[in-house]
């Protein structure tokens, strides 16, 4: 982390480092960028036939940046996770993954499936590159463990482990950070990856239908506004049973505008974005370069 080799340096060092980090790629391209809202039903192999078509329709309409939701293979529910786990990479689900990436030549963000691994369950996000090959792994860190009177109990901790690493990947100029559904609610896992050089962030999530007309959008533009990038959320379709999912897939730009939202039904949405509107916004409002790191500071306790 650059925060952390820096600490010792002198206070104007540090600012002249940390600008040199947040420019020093000033071209960009544009990239397409696709997030499906998928349907999700309890044939996984119906969901992964139903994921693979809709990968299809993205690519034909010219997406290079491909995203599915949380829970992408299996119903959510704690009930499920142990059920529909599988072995990464070498699941059915990784299979399909890994297969439409290279076949479309596409950077694949495989939403999330149920992870075994060392009799543990993780709900984990895979990559994949247009080679078809497997170029990031992220465990959900920060796990739903919730009381709402009223409203809604969940405790994914009574099945799920919970994941300890920081996982970032690159598409042309654009590095992403990627978190899962709850771990949008923490501020520091997103300024760790600002601070780590990212541009985007990608969450697979599925905020239910108490939190997600509450939050869902809120803290979204709130991420995207305060560390002045892309931020891409991803939900399932909402269904009519069990764990009912609010839906509304949605792409945020560095202003903290939403540039793309989906309704509650299965859809695709589209975005071209580019990695330079971050650094206009970053420039244009300094924020980056003001803190005062002689005062606080965000740093980073395990590798990246």
């Amino acid at each position: 982390m650059l925060v952390r080799k820096l600490i010792g340096y002198p206070t104007t060092t540090l600012i002249k480092k940390f600008e040199k980090n947040l420019h020093a790629k000033t071209m960009s391209t544009k990239i397409k960028v696709a997030l499906i809202q998928c349907n999700v039903g309890k044939s996984r192999e119906e969901n992964l036939k139903n994921a693979s078509i809709l990968i299809g329709k993205a690519k034909q309409n010219g997406a290079e940046l491909i995203a599915l939701p949380e829970c992408f293979n299996s119903p959510y529910g704690t009930n499920f996770f142990k059920e529909y786990a599988e072995s990464i990479p070498s699941g059915p689900s990784c299979e399909m993954l890994s297969k439409n990436a290279k076949e479309h030549n596409i950077f694949l963000v495989g939403g999330t499936i149920p992870e075994k691994d060392d009799g543990k369950v993780y709900n984990t996000c895979t990559v994949w590159n247009p080679e078809g090959q497997l170029i990031a792994k992220y465990r959900k860190m920060h796990l739903f463990d919730i009381d709402i009177p009223g409203g809604i109990t969940f405790k994914e901790s009574d099945i799920l482990s919970s994941g300890n690493s920081l996982q970032t990947f690159e598409i042309k100029d654009l590095k992403i950070g990627l978190g899962i559904c709850y771990d949008m609610r923490f501020e520091e896992l997103a300024k760790l990856y600002r601070l780590a050089g990212c541009k985007a962030l990608m969450y697979p999530g599925a905020f239910n239908m108490t939190t997600g007309p509450l939050h869902w959008e809120l803290i979204q533009r709130s991420r995207a506004n305060d560390n002045q990038l892309y931020v891409f959320a991803v939900s399932p379709a909402r269904g009519d049973k069990g764990y009912i999912s609010w839906g509304h897939s949605q792409i945020t730009d560095p202003w903290g505008k939403i540039i793309a939202t989906a309704g509650a039904s299965e859809e695709i949405i589209y975005a071209d974005i580019e990695a330079a509107e971050c650094d206009k916004v970053r420039q244009q409002i300094p924020v980056g370069n003001q803190r005062r790191i002689d005062i606080y500071n965000t740093v980073s306790k395990c590798k990246m």
